[in-house]
């Protein structure tokens, strides 16, 4: 496909034909979801990166436990700052 540039624009991804032609992504709960859990797993993961730096060596669960439930909250809260980047860049675009 070509724009009036020459540039090149790929489609995101080809009809099948079983889908409908006007089938939307549901952006709106996208967005609501994004923004409720954002906050939460921030929270989660400056609790549990908390909650390591202070858990002595004999406690249980230990730090190394608390640091990848810290890296996994940190890596969720960054999913939903790019999902909510890319849902309210598509809602501006319709």
């Amino acid at each position: 496909m070509r724009t009036t540039r020459g540039t090149r624009r790929a489609r995101r991804t080809r009809r099948t034909g079983s889908e409908p032609r006007t089938a939307l992504s549901a952006l709106r709960l996208r967005l609501i979801l994004a923004g409720v859990f954002l906050p939460f797993f921030a929270a989660a993961t400056v609790l549990f990166a908390v909650w390591a730096a202070n858990s002595g060596s004999a406690d249980t669960p230990g730090s190394g436990a608390l640091t990848v439930l810290a890296v996994v909250c940190g890596a969720l809260a960054l999913t939903a700052v790019v999902d909510l980047v890319v849902v309210a860049r598509r809602l501006r675009r319709e």
